[in-house]
């Protein structure tokens, strides 16, 4: 698919902002008669990419919780409607972490981040996706291991700097169904694949990442009790986000991710719309 984005920039060239100059020099040489001076000419500079992927699941009332005894659901109240108001709107209320979304370091670490606070060139950088969706798909406890992360570089190259690193567990299938989604057993553990936290480790303190993503409710796998991942991760002042979409359909390397976290004041993360290009 081609969807080609185009910037524009007006600027003024040398030669018109000479002549600029020039006639206001004769103008006031003039006694102050004004000069009008050539119109400047339209400097166009076009960004331009073959692709573009929405990596966000729809965000609704049903969506999978992490706890849905525990924490609330999204709830939508339509406030104004065109036919009695002229303009429509509604009052929603939702637990930041819900959908596709963020957790900024201040969701685990005090001294972190909030989601307000990390610079906007922290939330634009290279997608790596590490797939694991073949081992998932034979064990739910599956989780990305240092010896992944090996395999990746060894056939793509090293992570670049500044990337966004995803693990695809092709978990999506089920975002539907909260129950596979989740996957509890009898004793309410949850079983879906995450990072290991050696593999956090590994990216923190031996590559230069901004952030990691996965495609089921957490950074750590389903039957973490320490949340060792999220600690690693958010400790380091990166961030995470979970419940991605669409990582099947983006190349392992190549594109660049564009992440719309909420800028809400002292926040924990939130409910964001995230866009890959390449």
């Amino acid at each position: 698919m081609c969807v080609p984005q185009t910037f524009e920039a007006v600027r003024l060239d040398r030669r018109s902002f000479l002549r600029m100059a020039a006639g206001t020099a004769v103008g006031a040489a003039l006694g102050g008669a004004a000069l009008l001076p050539a119109p400047a000419r339209a400097q166009t500079r076009s960004l331009s990419y073959a692709n573009i992927m929405d990596l966000t699941h729809v965000l609704h009332s049903r969506f999978p919780s992490f706890n849905p005894d525990f924490f609330p659901r999204l709830s939508r109240r339509p406030y104004v409607t065109i036919e009695k108001n002229g303009f429509y709107g509604n009052i929603v209320s939702y637990w930041e972490h819900t959908g596709t979304h963020m957790d900024a370091p201040a969701h685990f670490v005090t001294g972190r981040w909030f989601v307000h606070e990390i610079p906007a060139s922290r939330l634009i950088g290279p997608a790596v996706v590490i797939h694991i969706h073949e081992k998932a798909a034979r064990n739910p406890d599956a989780q990305v291991t240092p010896d992944d992360i090996r395999a990746y570089e060894e056939k793509y190259g090293r992570i670049p700097d500044g990337a966004v690193v995803f693990m695809h567990s092709g978990w999506e299938q089920w975002v539907n169904d909260e129950m596979s989604y989740r996957r509890p057993d009898s004793t309410g553990t949850m079983h879906f694949p995450g990072f290991h936290p050696e593999a956090a480790q590994m990216l923190v303190e031996e590559r230069n990442i901004i952030g990691i993503g996965v495609d089921t409710l957490s950074l750590d796998y389903g039957r973490s009790t320490d949340f060792k991942t999220h600690l690693t991760i958010l400790g380091a002042n990166k961030w995470g986000l979970e419940n991605v979409a669409n990582l099947a359909r983006i190349p392992p390397r190549g594109a660049t991710v564009f992440v719309g976290a909420p800028k809400l004041a002292y926040g924990s993360g939130g409910p964001m719309r995230l866009i890959a290009v390449w």
